[in-house]
């Protein structure tokens, strides 16, 4: 036993290092491990800090009086303009002590001015609404200067253009009467229909309107047997979003979705007769570009009320009296008016979209109609489309029924 225990190796502890020892390190158990802490442990000095409280409470409390209007900053930024003037002329005078040369009250004026600033603030609403649009006049692609893919540098050049060509798109409102075997009924019919399959397929607001677009300057100009008149509107709809989707549907999934009504080869041969009549032009301003410039400057959140207005329009064969931008910005006005239940068209509304209030409110008054009846009779398609949980049920509002009596 004594030779185990003289065997036995002895262990050293290894000192632990006293608080003063370890610095700034911490534990990292420790909440406060952070570099230049105190070490524990340690007495923070409250007294600074008791002083600080004591001079922040002595400081009167900032009181705001009045709203920060235009003219109220304006003159604000007048006033400490003019005492960092004063300051500097008094710093460049030789030999003169700032601190001994008495600083002119020049902001004596000023204070009588901003005084009288607070009897311009009991404006009515129109003057105030007239000052805001003052203010979005000036630029309302701001938001959108550091996005590439806007295009703010030309986007006023890219309107003028829309605005200047877009009867290109439009077509005579009276062409069915040339045609023989189909009329306006039918018509309607066929984009009623293709609304749905639009929204089968999931494509894009810009290929619905170019696809009805295609189709009402085709029949313009080339009479169409009642038997082919769906082959027009399925290779209408391939053309659009041959232009406008990422993603093209297959011309057999048109076989499929037309009942197998036409085969590949009769799609492949109506969609050569159609560029060919069209001549190649497929780049026309349609109302959704119109659309989008509207509802930007209206700074609207009811994009799906508006664009659910405009495919109404679509089916209706008596719209097409109307160009592109009108139906823009009618749709917007509408919809604007049937959420807010009042009537809504801004200065900056009718600057950028360039129509009064008075000149909208023709095609507005038939908007709610369509809208009033567009749960009813057999061509439901747009009002199931937009009764949807996914477009927000928008078909549900209601129309803005006081617009037929103004």
């Amino acid at each position: 036993m004594e030779r185990a225990g003289e065997n036995r190796r002895p262990v050293l502890a290894k000192p632990v290092p006293s608080v003063r020892e370890m610095g700034n390190r911490r534990p990292l158990k420790e909440l406060n491990n952070l570099a230049g802490a105190h070490p524990y442990p340690c007495a923070v000095a409250k007294k600074p800090m008791l002083e600080k409280s004591r001079r922040d409470e002595q400081k009167p409390a900032l009181v705001t009086h009045r709203p920060m209007t235009r003219k109220l900053a304006l003159l604000l930024e007048n006033r400490e303009q003019l005492d960092h003037l004063a300051t500097a002329a008094d710093a460049a005078k030789p030999g003169v002590d700032p601190q001994d040369e008495p600083i002119p009250d020049d902001t004596a004026d000023t204070d009588e001015e901003i005084e009288s600033v607070d009897d311009d603030t009991d404006m009515d609403e129109d003057e105030q609404e007239d000052i805001v649009d003052d203010v979005s006049l000036m630029d309302i692609d701001s938001a959108d200067s550091g996005n590439p893919l806007a295009a703010t540098e030309y986007v006023d050049e890219i309107y003028r253009f829309y605005r200047e060509n877009e009867k290109m798109s439009c077509v005579r409102p009276d062409y069915m009467s040339s045609q023989e075997d189909i009329n306006e009924k039918m018509r309607a019919i066929l984009i009623d229909w293709l609304i749905e399959v639009h929204y089968k397929f999931e494509l894009m607001d810009e290929t619905l309107f170019l696809t009805v677009n295609i189709i009402d300057r085709y029949l313009e100009k080339q009479v169409v047997p009642r038997k082919k008149l769906q082959l027009v509107g399925v290779t209408a709809m391939l053309l659009a979003c041959k232009y406008e989707e990422v993603s093209v549907p297959v011309v057999e999934d048109l076989v499929l979705i037309s009942d197998r009504a036409y085969t590949k080869g009769q799609i492949l041969e109506m969609e050569k007769s159609v560029l060919n009549t069209l001549e190649y032009n497929m780049s026309v301003p349609t109302p959704y570009v119109f659309m989008r410039r509207f509802l930007k400057a209206a700074d609207s959140d009811k994009q799906l009320v508006s664009f659910f207005m405009l495919e109404l329009c679509l089916v209706e064969y008596q719209m097409l009296k109307y160009c592109p931008s009108l139906l823009a910005a009618a749709a917007v006005y509408t919809a604007q008016c049937a959420i807010n239940r009042c009537w809504q068209w801004t200065k900056i509304c009718e600057t950028h979209s360039r129509y009064t209030r008075d000149q909208l409110i023709e095609c507005s008054k038939m908007m709610v109609q369509f809208h009033q009846k567009a749960a009813g009779g057999k061509l439901t398609g747009v009002h199931r489309k937009y009764s949807a949980f996914k477009f927000g049920c928008v078909a549900k509002v209601e129309p803005a029924h006081f617009l037929l009596g103004g």
